[in-house]
């Protein structure tokens, strides 16, 4: 007999060889039912695994995430079956779940173009796949085995994945006639998939090099009931009414030229007011916190990021390198904003008293992404980071993350980002190797984030091996208005830059010591964090940061002259007005500058250019009444200034 413990700390004996499923099903039919993979020991299995030895298991469910990826990493395995059915000879890539539902790529035969018009063919052949109810297989087989029937099916690409496995290490899963290289875990059969969505067609270079094949890349997504699918499609449709690179466009806040080149955003009047704004909101609020401003160059000689060791984990995703006519004289676009600081702070002999010192800058970095991987804002080749860098001592380390912290929830709070949730990422226990630093430095690192969330009784999710190479981090992750989740703000603690710029201080006793440095970006970067921003608000920013807070319409050219002078006095009174003036209808007018989502819509006419006012829309809340233009003046500014005192 064999005893498992369960989450609730609840144990029971059961046979050895016991599989999961038999478990769940020995405690409840409904469980087992519910149940779609299981965590033994910490570590996601198949439901059937048999159970050989004491252990800890955890049911996973479809609320669950781990649930949800085995659902549809199943789902991609049961797309390929249909693909396998209906394009003989095809080949396979890989095809993992994802955050949202699941892609597999793929290279269908005799140059066979699958475009987004077949997709409800291959939807079709899913379902009847479905129907039948197909168990799901693992099997573990050798890696002589494994190339040979891989090979004998001209499936070149797991070939090659599999050439790089080793022995000992190989599944395959099969459902009818489909088998699959595979890790798993997947559910029992495919039965529980009840509603099956794929969404579109997109071209994908193998294993992300552009150097290799374009696959065809067919994205999808399935649920256990019909109705979820509908709310998902519906969601979906307001995401691609909020999408920033159409709302960015129509409310003329950024571009990009081919010209200038691709990934290289540029920010127009509006989107430019919009950004310096929430660059001078951070800045007060960082003066508050006791830091600096510091400006950097763009780039930097290539020892200096040898030395953080930059050059060995980004000189692949960074641009070639700048050689000038002087030999040997190396430079890169600078990928990272720390190198630069630490430079600064080795600059002077710093005491103890000194510490901490808080270096902050808007610093652009560059970084070279795939052309398939770009994607408006979100994703570019230069961006701007709301870095800063601190300097302190080992025993003000929890004190100043507790204080980035704060400064993080204040942004959120300002910009109504009221959902969010924290991720404390750590190293890969399993493999050190890739990450630079003593077992001492990432202990003593790790700690401070623990104890400084306990300390705000902020509750964290922690995930292993998403730390970066330099440190442990935690990243706070917002949910937007429609449920989707973003990585914006990251505090990471370092103990490995200053000991590779051998950074000091002299401390209270006469000693050197090594000083501990602390990253830290609450927007992330400006560009993304603008993204994420029109998306969350559907354009409608607050009134305190829109680029134009108020609109003077005129209801014919008459009153032209009239809608500049009111536009003017209310400049004068801090409030960001634009006019009209175009020779339409007022209604088409309306209708136009609430697309724009400007907030106050002004309409003027003889009446008010006669009485000195200005008639008054709200965006959303229709007519507001007859005002003054300083009454107006008043309004707005008194509702900036309600909203921004809690900050």
């Amino acid at each position: 007999m064999i005893k498992i413990t369960f989450p609730d700390g609840s144990v029971r004996e059961y046979a050895k060889g016991t599989t999961a499923y038999q478990v769940a099903e020995s405690i409840s039919p409904r469980l087992a039912a519910d149940t779609l993979t299981v965590s033994v020991n910490g570590e996601l299995c198949d439901l059937n695994s048999p159970l050989k030895s004491d252990c800890t298991l955890k049911f996973h469910k479809w609320d669950d995430e781990e649930g949800k990826h085995a659902f549809w990493h199943t789902s991609a395995h049961l797309m390929a079956e249909a693909l396998q059915e209906l394009y003989p000879g095809i080949k396979f890539g890989i095809g993992p779940a994802i955050e949202n539902g699941f892609y597999y790529d793929v290279e269908p035969a005799d140059g066979t173009v699958i475009k987004d018009g077949d997709l409800p063919a291959i939807e079709k052949r899913m379902a009847e796949l479905v129907a039948k109810k197909e168990a799901v297989v693992r099997k573990e087989i050798s890696k002589a085995d494994a190339l040979k029937f891989f090979a004998e099916t001209d499936q070149t690409y797991k070939v090659e994945l599999i050439e790089e496995l080793e022995d000992g290490t190989i599944t395959t899963y099969t459902q009818g006639a489909f088998t699959d290289l595979c890790r798993g875990p997947h559910m029992v059969n495919t039965s529980e998939i009840k509603a099956i969505k794929l969404l579109s067609v997109a071209g994908a270079y193998w294993r992300g090099d552009e150097k290799r094949k374009q696959l065809t890349r067919i994205y999808g997504i399935t649920f256990p009931k019909k109705k979820m699918l509908d709310d998902h499609l519906a969601l979906l449709e307001e995401a691609k009414k909020r999408d920033h690179r159409k709302l960015g466009k129509e409310m003329e806040l950024f571009m990009f030229s081919e010209m200038v080149g691709k990934g290289l955003p540029m920010w127009l009047p509006k989107g430019t007011a919009l950004r310096l704004r929430l660059e001078d909101f951070l800045k007060q609020i960082q003066k508050r916190f006791g830091y600096v401003q510091v400006m950097t160059p763009h780039i930097g000689n290539k020892e200096l990021y040898v030395t953080s060791g930059h050059w060995d984990h980004y000189g692949k995703d960074s641009f070639q390198p700048i050689t000038t006519p002087e030999e040997g004289e190396i430079y890169l676009l600078k990928p990272m904003n720390c190198p630069h600081h630490c430079m600064i702070y080795k600059n002077s002999p710093r005491s103890y008293k000194d510490l901490p010192l808080r270096y902050a800058e808007f610093g652009t970095v560059y970084r070279y992404e795939q052309s398939g991987e770009l994607h408006g804002l979100t994703r570019v080749r230069s961006f701007t980071q709301d870095d800063a860098h601190i300097f302190c001592r080992p025993d003000q380390v929890k004190e100043e993350f507790v204080k980035v912290m704060d400064i993080i929830q204040i942004i959120f709070k300002a910009l109504n980002f009221e959902n969010f949730e924290a991720q404390i990422s750590l190293r890969d226990p399993n493999d050190h190797e890739k990450y630079v630093g003593s077992d001492e430095f990432w202990e003593k690192a790790e700690q401070a984030i623990v104890e400084a969330c306990n300390e705000k009784g902020l509750s964290a999710k922690v995930e292993y091996g998403e730390a970066a190479f330099y440190g442990p981090k935690l990243d706070f992750m917002v949910k937007d208005a429609i449920g989707r989740r973003w990585q914006l703000g990251t505090i990471q603690v370092d103990y490995n830059l200053p000991e590779r710029y051998n950074l000091e201080y002299m401390g209270e006793d006469n000693q050197k010591h090594r000083p501990v440095m602390i990253h830290r970006a609450p927007f992330g970067s400006m560009e993304r964090f603008v993204a994420v921003l029109i998306e969350h608000t559907g354009g409608k920013f607050p009134l305190w940061l829109t680029p134009t807070q108020a609109v003077v319409l005129s209801i014919s050219e008459k009153f032209n002259d009239y809608a500049h002078e009111v536009a003017q006095k209310l400049e004068l009174q801090d409030v960001r007005t634009i006019v009209d003036d175009r020779n339409e209808k007022i209604g088409r007018k309306i209708r136009d500058n609430e697309l724009k989502r400007i907030p106050y819509l002004l309409i003027v006419g003889e009446k008010e250019m006669a009485e000195g006012t200005v008639s008054v829309r709200k965006q959303g809340e229709g007519d507001k009444g007859s005002m003054r233009v300083d009454e107006f003046a008043k309004l707005v500014n008194d509702e900036v200034a309600a909203s921004m005192e809690a900050y």
